[in-house]
């Protein structure tokens, strides 16, 4: 099995120095990465049954895999929204996928938003990122058109750090451009 490039790093580089910075004894505790959720909320697709196509193509652009449409839990009569109408899409990417997104996210995309100063250094307090995007037109894959629509996006990085100094300092090693204060 073919390792993609940031994983290969992550086993060879990453971990061993992560063990070493964090003091830890096994190297199965090291954090490491478990998923990465990428979510777009279509608030038009109640109205716009195509706003919601357009949206799941970009994501499946972007992820290289199949995406999942998202529904309304429950009912809320101002917003025009029933309980199981389409809102979103979403899709899990884990293993090399994860990786191939991760990597293209760091060293592709965000150097793309103009006047980027870095991420934020905030995690959620259980070790996981949450990224968001205002414009998915920063990725290489996207053919932006003209009249196309532009949709933000929400980028979870999930990880198997308990504290967020731990999550910090993976993201930190593989790259994440965070913003110097």
């Amino acid at each position: 099995m073919k390792r993609s490039r940031l994983e290969k790093l992550y086993v060879e580089n990453i971990r061993p120095a992560l063990q070493k910075e964090l003091g830890i004894e096994n190297i199965m505790e090291v954090p490491r990465l478990v998923k990465i959720v990428v979510n777009i909320g279509v608030k038009e697709a109640v109205s716009n049954s195509k706003a919601l196509q357009s949206a799941e193509r970009l994501v499946d652009a972007i992820a290289g895999q199949k995406s999942m449409r998202r529904l309304a839990r429950k009912s809320i009569a101002s917003f025009k929204l029933r309980e199981g109408m389409p809102i979103g899409v979403m899709v899990t990417l884990r293993r090399a996928m994860m990786y191939e997104f991760l990597d293209r996210l760091i060293n592709l995309a965000l150097p793309q938003i103009r006047d980027f100063q870095g991420v934020s250094k905030k995690l959620d307090g259980r070790g996981s990122y949450n990224l968001g995007i205002k414009e998915a037109t920063i990725f290489p894959e996207i053919d932006f058109g003209v009249g196309e629509q532009v949709f933000g996006l929400n980028v979870t990085i999930q990880t198997t750090a308990d504290q967020d100094e731990r999550g910090f300092a993976l993201l930190k090693h593989f790259g994440m451009p965070f913003r110097k204060m």
